[in-house]
């Protein structure tokens, strides 16, 4: 614990006082027996980086579900919740590791680059940060558990769990692919979200009442609309300079046309489905406390008037 604080200096490559990056490389080197920096998304090579990887997860994920919840219509719920709890606390440590290392590697290129470069740079794209990116797509086929919880514990499946848990993670795949240097913006803002939420869950399922549940909520509508702010700006700049050049721009953005129109279409569809989800759930909420107080009071009425006309 001395050596660790003898190391603690604040600075642009060290945001948090002391360097995570070498804790990291040595667990990087325990778990896979690889060197941290040789590491490079190579599909076909790389677990889980083919179209039909991805394809037949995401098939396996609506066969499980689906299927666990016909054979689930006769059985009784499983409790699951210590096995919830513990999911739910490696959720919310893993992510917010990785929102550390994000944090870590992406402060030295804002400050000596700015904020452009960081979204549209092919540079910015560097080794260490393909690496989260990919290790936060792996993290994407776990939180697939999050709907086999649901199932086996007999509770609603929700069109917007189950379609944002899968695309989510062909998203990631995708943006991988296109190596879209935007991406990190998505990823620091979705993990920052994971972090409450999961810690949310986790003590939720211990028997904690949470008040702020209703932000989460908030927090993840918040989180698209700046999703959709920079990657439509990305590109709307691409775009233009590539297609329309007359047209005011900024110049070429990394990544490829293909990555670019799947994350701005699959991210918008996000943002409604949020915003209508929270219209139903909150806002009938809200109407139903509000009747709730107000009929008493109507029948009081009701009352009070038959006893004057009698």
């Amino acid at each position: 614990m001395a050596a660790i604080l003898e190391k603690v200096n604040f600075s642009v490559d060290q945001p948090f006082g002391i360097k995570l990056d070498p804790y990291f490389a040595q667990a990087y080197e325990f778990a896979t027996g690889k060197s941290v920096d040789s590491f490079r998304f190579t599909e076909g090579v790389t677990p889980l980086s083919t179209h039909y990887e991805v394809a037949m997860w995401t098939i396996t994920y609506f066969v499980v579900i689906f299927g666990g919840r016909q054979i689930m219509k006769n059985q009784d719920a499983f409790k699951l919740k210590n096995l919830f709890i513990i999911h739910n606390f490696l959720l919310t440590t893993a992510s917010a590791a990785l929102l550390a290392l994000f944090i870590e590697n992406l402060v030295p290129i804002l400050a000596r680059h700015g904020l452009f470069y960081a979204i549209c740079n092919q540079s910015a794209w560097t080794q260490r940060l393909e690496l989260l990116y990919y290790l936060n797509y792996l993290v994407k086929y776990w939180e697939l558990a999050d709907t086999v919880f649901l199932v086996l514990k007999k509770k609603p499946l929700e069109f917007l769990h189950y379609f944002h848990h899968s695309m989510t993670m062909i998203l990631c795949y995708v943006q991988l692919g296109g190596q879209t240097s935007v991406s990190w913006v998505p990823i620091v803002l979705n993990l920052t979200v994971h972090v409450f939420m999961y810690y949310y869950y986790m003590r939720s399922a211990a028997g904690v009442r949470i008040w702020w549940k209703q932000y989460l909520t908030t927090m993840q509508i918040i989180q698209f609309v700046l999703d959709l702010g920079f990657i439509y700006f990305c590109a709307y700049t691409y775009f233009a300079s590539a297609y329309m050049p007359e047209l005011p721009n900024l110049g070429k953005c990394s990544g490829t046309e293909g990555a670019a129109a799947f994350g701005c279409g699959l991210l918008t569809s996000y943002l409604l489905l949020f915003i209508n989800f929270y219209r139903i759930t909150y806002k009938s909420k809200s109407k139903g406390a509000k009747d709730a107080k107000v009929a008493p009071k109507v029948a009081a009425a009701k009352k009070a008037n038959k006893t004057k006309h009698i």
